[in-house]
């Protein structure tokens, strides 16, 4: 499969910008607005991108500051998305604490090169699928303190300490936002072919080596969400990784 920049592509992508944009608007999603211009960004970032990565991958040294690069925007955007932009440290340190072990396994074991052309790929995968985790359990359980203020007030008020009574609230919801990628994780191969797999059939990979590929990313992407969501809710228990309106009103 090979597409190539081209009118017929052109007329794709807007049809399928106008077919998203006519599902939020009839289902009154609030990103309706956002539509285009996330199109638009993805289209420019990407054609650019894809200069950087040619040279990327050639060097170890360029591979690694575009890895980093994409984790401090990836800790941007997710701090962004769920009104944590002030706890952007902890925020750092819960995605950190997903990516940085599954790339160590990955590549001090020697089940990947450690070279360009694997750390980029394979970094953006786990760095990228990590932030949605982050996003998705902030979304998640930031709601979960908001709707359920009175069990706070209400474990306070029978002698728990602060960290017990956000405790409460956000251990029964803690693994939701995993749920997805457990999903996708059990159906592969099933339900989806994905990227992975078939990025290394259409490089000349052997179907074997495609699913070698794939098997490796998406148990790294799950082992690294699932310790992103943990030490996540460990900080947000602990009152340390809060939007401004949670923290004020989390009082001790």
């Amino acid at each position: 499969m090979s597409i190539n920049p081209s009118l017929q592509l052109a007329v794709a992508l807007v049809l399928l910008v106008a077919l998203t944009m006519l599902a939020a608007w009839a289902g009154h999603f609030s990103f309706l607005r956002s539509v285009p211009l996330a199109a638009v960004r993805a289209a420019v970032q990407l054609f650019i991108v894809s200069f950087v990565v040619v040279a990327a991958v050639t060097r170890l040294w360029a591979a690694a500051l575009f890895v980093i690069a994409m984790f401090a925007i990836a800790v941007w955007t997710t701090t962004g998305r769920v009104g944590a932009r002030r706890a952007w440290a902890w925020s750092t340190l819960s995605i950190a604490a997903g990516v940085l072990p599954v790339l160590a396994v990955v590549f001090a074991t020697g089940a990947a090169p450690l070279n360009g052309a694997s750390l980029v790929p394979i970094g953006s995968i786990i760095i990228g699928n990590v932030m949605s985790a982050h996003t998705l359990n902030g979304r998640r359980v930031f709601a979960a303190l908001r709707e359920n203020h009175e069990i706070f007030e209400a474990a306070l008020a029978l002698g728990f300490a602060r960290t017990d009574a956000i405790g409460m609230v956000v251990r029964s919801i803690a693994g939701e936002s995993l749920m997805p990628t457990l999903d996708r994780t059990r159906t592969a191969g099933l339900v989806t072919l994905p990227g992975a797999f078939i990025g290394v059939m259409l490089g000349g990979g052997t179907a074997l080596q495609a699913g070698a590929a794939q098997v490796l990313v998406i148990i790294g992407i799950l082992a690294g969400e699932s310790t992103t969501v943990l030490v996540m809710n460990m900080l947000i228990t602990g009152a340390k990784l809060l939007p401004g309106d949670l923290a004020g009103a989390l009082h001790p």
